[in-house]
């Protein structure tokens, strides 16, 4: 089977034994968004924020995105197929500032995994892919600390981040966002951390 995204550049890549070679690629607002679209239409993704967005909607919030330095999305592929949509963005430019003490070297994250394929799920697949992304904010962007803020309501986000090595932090109301270009409703959210040191011992 041919890898459609062979031709697109990777901001990071990684070759896992036994699991496939993982690549983070920039996102590319037109070509991904009937991808993107599919997944966050989904009932499990109601706490991205965008079910009952049009497809043509979903490639207009990523195409704003792509003008900002700021905030950052990404499709992760493995072995050519889609697995993960992963954003990152400065802390200090976000609301999630208003609700912690931002450290220098902090990233903030937000994760979107594929559905289950016909398989269902996989033990250990999330694992690896947090640790290849984790990889590469921590190491390839050369941060200190990851911080993820999923709405509280999402149990099983907030158990899954702990899983991985997260450590709780405290739980916020995120302010809401009325702006020309992004509206964000107030969210109530749990802050968690990942210190380099977990993952990557010095």
């Amino acid at each position: 089977m041919s890898d459609p995204y062979a031709s697109r550049t990777p901001v990071h890549e990684q070759v896992i034994d036994g699991f496939g070679t993982v690549r983070v690629l920039p996102l590319d607002p037109g070509a991904d968004a009937a991808v993107i679209h599919q997944w966050v239409g989904e009932d499990r993704a109601v706490f991205w924020g965008m079910t009952g967005l049009t497809q043509h909607q979903v490639a207009g919030i990523y195409a704003h995105m792509a003008t900002l330095d700021t905030h950052h999305a990404h499709l992760v592929v493995r072995d050519g197929e889609p697995v993960a949509l992963l954003q990152t963005y400065e802390p200090e430019a976000d609301r999630v500032s208003e609700c912690y003490d931002v450290r220098p070297g902090d990233i903030g994250v937000h994760l979107l995994l594929a559905p289950a394929g016909p398989g269902g799920a996989r033990p250990g697949w999330t694992a690896r892919l947090v640790a290849v992304m984790a990889g590469y904010v921590l190491l390839g962007l050369d941060r200190r600390r990851i911080v993820v803020d999923p709405d509280v309501r999402n149990e099983k986000a907030v158990a899954r981040f702990l899983k991985l090595g997260f450590a709780p932090g405290p739980v916020v109301v995120l302010p809401e966002i009325d702006l020309p270009d992004v509206y964000l409703p107030e969210k109530k959210a749990q802050l968690a951390f990942l210190d380099r040191e977990i993952l990557f011992p010095a």
